[in-house]
């Protein structure tokens, strides 16, 4: 089979005007990034159109065997349009420091893809350098305050804003700023996160338009002053120039799928360390557009769609329809224990041993009362025995389930999928009695400790003395009836990626919580999760190359 890459480069791609015809949508209406990318202005996307069903797309825990939740969300909407039904896809931009890296891009693989790939994978239009200039703009701001006089009474040692750059680059982790001299600065320790865990990137996927992020951007705390105040954004005054930067990224970017179904793309946090989910506007702006929008949250449903629907739904008032849990019989394998070298040798006992883990994914979808599919996302080394034996499972535990080949064979490989998500919305829409796990109410230590023992099956919550500390803080500055952001291992449902499968009996340890108070949720980190990802030994970056002006090498 093709790579991912020479699918894309063979494909035939519409202009985007044509596209956006489809959604009603006049030239006037785009601003073009060339032929085939264009941003939809924001002041066209208010109408009185009645919402579109919501489809979130999710998946067990992550492993190196692959579980395709992008090709999936993109191959259901494909199946979607060709049964008749007015469907668009709202997916999340591609990181630069993953393509570079090991995970890949975020565009989808095989015959169920959004194009043009090279340009989503790499520079796309150029939203994720805005929030890493406007992130380091209020740094620059930061750090200038302090050496003028620093007339806020800024602690040097108490500033808790980070540098941030789109590359996975584990030597910026820990740096010092400010050294050579006065001239240069304060000298101080400084940190750099990777772009997609700014709170920038946040604020924007989580703002309702211009004038919300500018709010919410004010909000944003930046450090604390030497009478432990805090200090924001508001406070030092830029928070207009943010804004500024700003104004462009905040608009959703409409491309296509290979078979031409449109694709609003927008906002890229990680849901390892960030929400995981495409911004609040994209979102809003496909459900006045279509029919049908089916997207997609990061990671497995213990982080993406526990995120997507703890904080993205309270915070935008929407009520998913319906979710779709994605599995394949490989990833279920290495839960089961088996390598991933012998991952092509036929084995149902270690299968059924990992269904455990998709079995408790099951579970935390039912904990909002929301109606499933469970998506297979058929391999060519997965054998009749072990498809027999995991359609077995699905039929004696009452899981609607079906087979998905949109990988190899497009929107035409993801029908009988498309109907049976249609089928549970009509049949079940009614008694859709959507829920959120937690109230605002709950104190931070509730809300941590529910999403710790109900969604990642935990024994014991510990917290650290800073934790407890800083919890403390948080509700003393008003700031405890956030939801949280939970930052833990994708590996996991505990803070040990090691522990594969459905563990049992372990304790999550929250060593640290963080205030994202212009996002609008406290950040809990557990583990030794790392907001600056490193690259791996053979990065994906060295097999890249262009080769009289074409691409090759991007997976």
């Amino acid at each position: 089979m093709l790579s991912d890459l020479e699918i894309a480069q063979q494909a035939k791609i519409k202009p985007v005007t044509e596209i956006a015809k489809k959604l009603g949508l006049k030239e006037d209406d785009l601003e073009l990034y060339g032929k085939y990318k264009a941003k939809i202005n924001l002041d066209k996307l208010n109408n009185k159109k009645k919402d579109a069903k919501v489809i979130l797309v999710t998946a067990i825990s992550p492993t190196p065997a692959g579980e395709g939740k992008s090709t999936t969300t993109i191959g259901l909407c494909d199946a979607l349009n060709k049964v008749g039904v007015k469907s668009m896809v709202a997916l999340r931009e591609p990181s630069f420091g993953p393509v570079m890296g090991v995970k890949g891009g975020a565009a989808g693989g095989g015959y169920a893809q959004v194009i043009p790939m090279e340009d989503i994978n790499l520079h796309f239009t150029g939203d994720l350098h805005a929030i890493t200039t406007a992130n380091n703009a209020i740094a620059a701001i930061l750090d200038n305050h302090i050496y003028q006089g620093n007339e806020l009474g800024i602690d040097p040692t108490r500033i808790i804003w980070h540098r941030c750059l789109d590359m996975n680059d584990r030597a910026l982790r820990n740096i010092v700023v400010g050294l050579g001299g006065h001239a240069n600065g304060v000298p101080r320790e400084d940190h750099m996160d990777i772009t997609v865990a700014s709170e920038v990137m946040a604020v924007m996927c989580l703002s309702s338009s211009l004038e919300d992020f500018k709010r919410r951007i004010g909000n944003v705390v930046v450090a604390y002053t030497y009478n432990k105040k805090p200090v924001t954004v508001r406070d030092l005054k830029c928070e207009g120039a943010i804004t500024l930067i700003m104004k462009d990224a905040l608009k959703p970017n409409l491309v296509q799928t290979l078979e031409h179904s449109p694709v609003l793309i927008h906002g890229g946090p990680f849901a390892n360390i960030a929400h995981g989910c495409n911004s609040i506007i994209a979102t809003k702006a496909a459900m006045k557009l279509s029919d049908y929008v089916v997207t997609e949250a990061g990671f497995g449903a213990d982080l993406g769609a526990e995120k997507f629907l703890n904080i993205k739904c309270r915070i935008a008032d929407i009520k998913p329809s319906a979710v779709v849990v994605v599995a394949t019989i490989r990833a279920l394998k290495m839960h089961g224990g088996v390598l991933k070298a012998d991952l092509n040798n036929e084995n149902v006992e270690a299968m059924l041993s990992g269904i455990s883990n998709l079995e408790k994914h099951i579970e935390n979808v039912k904990k909002f009362n929301l109606p499933y599919v469970v998506a297979i996302n058929k391999f060519y080394s997965d054998t009749d025995a072990e498809v027999e034996a995991l359609l077995n499972w699905a039929k004696e535990n009452g899981h609607e389930v079906s087979l998905s080949e949109v990988f190899t064979k497009g929107g035409e490989g993801g029908i009988d999928l498309a109907r049976k998500v249609l089928k549970k919305i009509d049949t079940e829409d009614g008694f859709n009695t959507f829920k959120v796990l937690y109230e605002d109410e709950c104190s931070i230590k509730q809300k941590i400790t529910t999403i710790c023992k109900e969604i990642y099956g935990a024994e014991n919550v510990e917290f650290s003395t800073s934790a407890k500390n800083q919890m403390a803080v948080f509700k003393r500055n008003g700031w405890d009836k956030l939801p949280i952001c939970m930052a833990k291992t994708q590996y996991s449902f505990s803070d040990n990626p090691k522990l594969l499968g459905r563990p049992e009996g372990f304790t999550i340890t929250i060593r640290e919580i963080k205030p994202s108070i212009g996002a609008g949720f406290i950040v809990a980190l557990t583990g030794d999760i790392m907001t600056m990802p490193g690259l791996p030994k053979e990065p994906a970056a060295i097999k890249m190359d262009i080769i009289d002006g074409k691409t090759v090498g991007l997976f």
